[in-house]
């Protein structure tokens, strides 16, 4: 993939991942539509990339609103002449526990990181498909395997995704729309600072971009790292149900 002549658009870009990825797309020559709700950590981003000489457009949108996320697609279509690549990145992490379950708080994990990567695609679909060429790429992860203890609303979000994108790519190859699902583990980011227990093979977040743009590159249709954490949850795929859960009832990584 040849990146200067692709227009992205990656939401949650403001810090973690979407920041990361903006950062090195810009190096490759990428021009950047920039979603996210703080407008002051959007502007640090933009200038960041464009000291280096790149160029990327901030908008200050929250995934929440179908109509703002189809705006601002709209506006980076117009503003660039196209748009070539979605990263639906933005994401919320919370501490789901199961004897004090919040409807409210649930519903907040579920709307930003479900229904804000569906609102992501469709303001983006219909552009792929009239320029008969796209990708679409979705920020899940490793949570999306089973179920953990005190993240059930974060890995029910993640599962549901890595689901809906496997749906889009047997859709939406015969339009030209590639689709790709990254599965992440531990990356050192905001949604991991702070916490007491110990996160298996916590990644840097730059090794964990390089390794993200390396999978969209390829356009590999599913790509989880590391490959030492992917390798313990596939097994948890196949363990039985018992072994599972002596297993993962020692392990919160919420504390």
């Amino acid at each position: 993939m040849i990146w200067s002549d692709k227009v992205v658009m990656i939401t949650g870009a403001s810090s973690g991942i979407g920041h990361g990825l903006a950062l090195e797309l810009a190096k490759r020559g990428a021009r950047l539509g920039l979603l996210a709700r703080r407008k002051d950590a959007l502007d640090e981003v933009i200038a960041e990339i464009e000291k280096d000489g790149g160029k990327a457009l901030a908008l200050s949108v929250d995934v929440q609103d179908a109509d703002a996320v189809r705006e601002a697609a709209d506006r980076i279509a117009k503003e660039f002449g196209s748009l070539d690549v979605l990263i639906a990145n933005a994401g919320v992490g919370g501490n789901t526990d199961a004897t004090a379950l919040s409807p409210d708080d649930f519903k907040k994990v579920i709307d930003v990181n479900l229904l804000g990567v569906v609102n992501s695609v469709a303001a983006v679909v219909p552009k792929m498909i009239a320029q008969q060429r796209g990708h679409l790429v979705a920020i899940s992860s490793l949570a999306a395997y089973r179920g953990l203890p005190k993240s059930g609303a974060y890995c029910a979000s993640k599962a549901a995704v890595s689901i809906l994108f496997e749906s889009f790519r047997l859709e939406l190859k015969s339009k030209g729309i590639d689709v790709t699902i990254i599965h992440p583990g531990f990356i050192k980011t905001p949604l991991t600072a702070g916490r007491q227990a110990q996160m298996p093979f916590l990644m840097e977040l730059d090794d964990a971009v390089k390794k993200i743009v390396g999978a969209i590159e390829k356009k590999k249709k599913s790509y989880a790292f590391p490959w030492q954490l992917a390798t313990i949850v596939r097994l948890g795929l196949i363990m039985p149900t018992f072994m599972y859960d002596q297993i993962s009832r020692r392990n919160s990584f919420r504390e």
